[in-house]
């Protein structure tokens, strides 16, 4: 199934509370379940004004019906082609 990384312009995403988070976490989550399992959410990396996310999805629409539906910007959804990582150098 592909990866997708997604890009949301939050602005003073990375000055959210804890509880902040764990809100727009549980409200992902809830979306996510009457989604069904063919998605599914990875991780997240919340920088100063961005939240990069990493999904699992049959496709790009599925992707930003989540988004929709729960009320978050998606202003960019990349398909994952490849994962390079340090361990690749050595052959």
């Amino acid at each position: 199934m592909p990866k997708f990384l997604i890009e949301r312009e939050i602005p003073g995403a990375g000055d959210l509370s804890s509880q902040e988070l764990q809100a727009i976490s549980q409200k992902s989550c809830g979306v996510l379940r009457s989604m069904g399992p063919q998605i599914q959410w990875v991780e997240s990396y919340v920088t100063g004004d961005k939240v990069y996310c990493v999904y699992i999805a049959p496709d790009e629409a599925s992707v930003r019906e989540h988004a929709a539906q729960g009320g978050f910007p998606a202003n960019r959804v990349s398909e994952i082609k490849r994962i390079i990582d340090p361990t690749m150098a050595e052959g």
